[in-house]
């Protein structure tokens, strides 16, 4: 990263930002989605634990059948727990964790869909292009815009989901009980790696197609391994501990250094003018 453009990166950083904070397009997702995630959700999760203990009850043998496929070590966090507060921490806690990864992917994503289209669509495209910045300082300007937002917004979601859950699981619990360990070092590991994966691959595909709309569909596809490890939750094929997010981590981090080496290598400024 010597001798990078810090002053150019910056520049572009700032007017992608500005621009980012005045579209609608861009902005109303990354607000719609955190809210029905974060907040709607969790409350749906505490209602049902805490009114729908009838209902519950009913359906106490899939509920038994979903324990049975929960690992021993997790079971143990849970001993002493009731039917109710035990259901909640299940969907609020241990389920709900890898869809949180989408709010950070999703926010990356949004913007590095507009980072390459949504400047031709703008007409600015050529100006970019003609400034003095090379293709990897202008890749890491796009990117890093990106990146930089979703972690604002996740930092800000997580402390918004944090309150939500506490609140909403006080009857419940009794106490203060999230976040934990798992959670922690997902917001601060594998949050950032899921959302660099998903503004590399937008990026790239940003650089190469017509629209915003065309970029962001294709760059939703990222959101797919997300719902296979929530699926897998559920299944007891995998258990979403403190082991396994570092694990996924790291993996995932390094998907992004070959995303980010091959963009660097195949970026064309000659091919974005050309489709002008």
């Amino acid at each position: 990263m010597n001798g990078m453009n810090w002053r150019g990166i910056r520049a572009v950083m700032r007017k992608d930002l500005k621009v980012v904070t005045r579209s609608k397009m861009i902005m109303l997702p990354m607000i719609i989605l955190p809210v029905i995630l974060l907040v709607i959700f969790p409350l749906l999760f505490g209602l049902a634990a805490i009114f729908g203990g009838d209902m519950l009850a009913g359906e106490m043998d899939d509920f038994r059948q979903m324990m049975g496929m929960m690992p021993p070590q997790l079971l143990e966090q849970w001993q002493g727990l009731d039917m109710n507060a035990l259901f909640f921490q299940l969907m609020a806690v241990y389920a709900f964790a890898p869809m949180f990864l989408i709010v950070p992917m999703m926010v990356a994503s949004v913007i590095a869909a507009d980072s390459f289209v949504g400047e031709r669509e703008r007409k600015t495209l050529e100006a970019l292009l003609y400034t003095p910045l090379t293709n990897r300082e202008l890749l890491a300007a796009k990117m890093l815009t990106a990146l930089l937002a979703a972690l604002v917004v996740e930092l800000l979601s997580f402390v918004l989901y944090a309150v939500v859950v506490n609140a909403v699981g006080w009857p419940l619990m009794g106490r203060i009980f999230f976040p934990n360990v798992t959670w922690i070092i997902m917001v601060v590991w594998l949050g950032p790696a899921v959302a660099a994966l998903g503004l590399g691959l937008t990026v790239l595909i940003s650089s190469r197609v017509s629209t915003f709309q065309e970029a962001y569909q294709l760059g939703g596809i990222v959101v797919l391994p997300i719902v296979a490890l929530m699926i897998g939750q559920f299944a007891g094929v995998v258990y979403f501990g403190p082991g396994l997010v570092l694990g996924l981590g790291l993996v995932v981090w390094i998907i992004d250094a070959v995303i980010v080496w091959f963009g660097v290598q195949t970026f064309d400024r000659d091919a974005l003018l050309a489709r002008l």
